[in-house]
């Protein structure tokens, strides 16, 4: 009986905490991302690109969002430019993460002025269901240039 009312208590107190209050903490979630790329973001020349210029300006493009969200939910696989400087490698899909993580951690990485939300995670995610790894690659090749 104790377990019981001690989780209606808690389903309850989680229905009066405010949504913002539940959203995910993009820190915490960076830190699986930091193993390669480094606690702050400058990522290991030649090997794991930065993660600090280049994709804070695609978070002020609609198709650089879609870019971020689809590298984090499809992976990368390929040729791609950081920074001005060619990386070739993998990056795997980082499963497991709801819409809202993938919300909070990209908003934790980039500072974007538009902040990521769970229901555009979900539309860009949806919007590239089908491609692949080195299909995500290819749209970096059309946000940075050859």
């Amino acid at each position: 009986m104790r377990a019981r009312n001690a989780a209606i208590g808690l389903a309850l107190a989680l229905i009066a905490v405010p949504a913002a209050a539940q959203s995910a903490d993009g820190a915490k979630i960076y830190s699986r991302c930091a193993a390669c790329h480094l606690a702050n973001g400058q990522g290991v020349p030649g090997a794991f690109p930065p993660l600090q210029k280049d994709v804070k300006s695609f978070a002020a493009k609609a198709e650089g969002r879609r870019y971020l969200v689809l590298v984090v939910t499809h992976g990368v696989s390929g040729p791609i430019k950081a920074e001005g400087k060619a990386y070739r490698g993998f990056m795997p899909p980082q499963s497991g993460l709801s819409d809202d993580q993938i919300a909070a951690v990209l908003n934790h990485v980039t500072a974007a002025a538009k902040p990521f939300t769970a229901n555009e995670v979900a539309q860009l995610k949806a919007s590239g269901a089908r491609l692949k790894p080195s299909q995500v690659a290819e749209l970096n090749q059309k946000l940075v240039g050859p």
